[in-house]
């Protein structure tokens, strides 16, 4: 069986992605971060989404982005809350946190070698994004074009592949797309300021963008929100 490396976040698209990995045969290895986010819960999430769909393997690398800071996730810095369609697409936003899916790929790429894997799965796309410069095709594609000069493998002819089964879905189609698979969209997680309980806040971009999703799928989204 082809074995692939998955980066699971525990978010709508990184789930999919996963389930798409493994309707394609692949022998999914997931991999997620403790990369010192605002919380825990992204973690929890990311490892019930891999026991459910059945990862061969899960591993969270615990790494520390806030010696960095720079991002409203990493640092001491507020989360935009309520802002409209029109700000959401225009810019790139404070939870930007600065080169992470290239650190995130890097990591992807290391372990890719060492179990001898040709292909790394993504769940960016590059519709409903926030204005994330690194969910774009053409940094994956540079991306890729460096796994495949940088490494023993590469260099020895093992070609790797960046698979970005949803660069050009809006978060409706992600939606649509997870159901298609049977995915048990109740144990994601999507924002980026839950509340202690861990309910998801209803107003940060990633919130605004699933509700949007759901809504234009017509169905309810199956997390808990806190109430307003």
């Amino acid at each position: 069986m082809k074995r692939a490396i998955v980066l699971l976040s525990g978010g709508i698209d990184s789930t999919t992605t996963l389930a798409i990995a493994i309707a394609e045969g692949y022998e999914a290895y997931a991999l997620s971060f403790d990369y010192g986010q605002r919380h825990e819960i992204e973690t929890q999430a990311a490892r019930r989404v891999a026991d459910s769909l059945g990862a061969r393997e899960h591993r969270v690398a615990k790494i520390d982005l806030r010696v960095f800071g720079g991002s409203a996730l990493t640092d001491d810095v507020a989360v935009p809350k309520q802002r409209s369609e029109k700000e959401i697409a225009h810019g790139i936003p404070v939870t930007y946190v600065p080169a992470r899916n290239t650190i995130f790929l890097a990591y992807a790429l290391a372990w890719a070698e060492v179990i001898l894997a040709n292909d790394i799965f993504l769940g960016v796309n590059a519709i409903d994004y926030s204005g994330y410069p690194d969910c774009r095709p053409e940094f994956i594609e540079a991306f890729e074009i460096l796994a495949n000069l940088g490494t023993k493998s590469g260099v020895e002819g093992k070609r790797f592949q960046i698979h970005t089964p949803l660069i050009k879905f809006s978060k409706a189609q992600i939606i649509r797309r997870a159901v298609e698979l049977d995915v048990d969209l109740s144990l994601t997680h999507s924002c980026y300021d839950p509340t202690q309980e861990g309910l998801a806040c209803g107003e940060c971009d990633s919130c605004l963008l699933r509700l949007k999703g759901f809504r234009e799928v017509g169905i309810k989204d199956p997390i808990r929100y806190a109430e307003k």
